[in-house]
């Protein structure tokens, strides 16, 4: 039986250099278990691609497509959690972790994953109708796109969408930057995980500031490098998150989440 929401969950306090250390041991992992660590990476750059693809013929869904893409990753790196989890038990990381992790995907994950598809599919609505409320131009191409939307005379318009979409972000950050992890390890509910989630954040202000921004940089350099930095990006970070939940989270006296569930 899972533990109920009002249970809750130690939280540890961490240094802020740790977030350099969570990169690092996730680079580790990818480089222990490069083939299907490797093979999340190449979703993730075909992901990309594709919105890409979308985006030229519709440009004002762009921005935020990318961006919600962003939102729902947590969830995308689900086996590599797993992977994560299996070489920290001295086990050899092998696809069918991977395909079990996403077998054995709980109500709880399940829930989880729509609440961030939902926030995501939300923030690409938001974002096209900020643009075509604001922006009366054509936008047929990435010249016009730069010119009327990012640093259009007189308008405010990216200012407000970089500070709307950076408070969801902060909000999505905080509510899932520990839960995915902790959902796929612990038998837990999604509250105890979302709060867990929350307080981890708010325990390690600074921590967690710098592991969003290390986190942000890597994709702003994998969108510049046209989604290629995504095939390493994504393992790193994904394998890195598993060791933030880790060191952060307190999970010793919760029930493991059963394999065969």
């Amino acid at each position: 039986m899972s533990v109920p929401g009002g249970e809750r969950v130690r939280v540890r306090k961490v240094a802020p250099a740790r977030a350099f250390a969570w990169l690092l041991l996730g680079w580790r992992d990818f480089s222990r278990a490069w083939v299907p660590s490797l093979a999340h990476g190449v979703l993730a750059a075909l992901i990309g691609w594709g919105i890409l693809a979308v985006g030229r013929s519709a440009w004002p869904l762009l921005p935020g497509a990318f961006s919600g893409f962003v939102l729902i990753a947590p969830i995308l790196a689900t086996g590599l959690y797993e992977l994560s989890k299996r070489m920290e038990l001295g086990e050899t990381a092998q696809w069918r972790h991977v395909s079990g992790a996403w077998a054995r995907g709980t109500r709880p994950l399940i829930w989880l994953g729509l609440g961030l598809a939902f926030a995501a599919t939300l923030w690409v609505l938001v974002s096209a109708v900020l643009i075509a409320l604001v922006v009366k131009a054509p936008i047929t191409g990435v010249d016009s796109f730069l010119r009327h939307v990012v640093v259009g005379a007189g308008s405010n318009l990216f200012p407000l969408w970089a500070a709307l979409g950076g408070l969801g972000a902060a909000v999505v950050f905080a509510a899932s930057v520990v839960s995915v992890p902790m959902l796929l390890d612990r038998d837990v509910d999604l509250s105890t995980a979302l709060a867990t989630s929350v307080r981890a954040v708010g325990e390690n202000p600074v921590a967690m500031a710098l592991w969003a921004a290390l986190i942000m940089l890597l994709t702003l350099a994998s969108m510049a490098t046209l989604m290629i930095g995504f095939i390493v990006a994504i393992p790193v970070l994904g394998h890195a998150t598993w060791h933030v939940y880790r060191e952060v989270v307190d999970a010793s006296g919760l029930p493991p989440r059963p394999e065969g569930t």
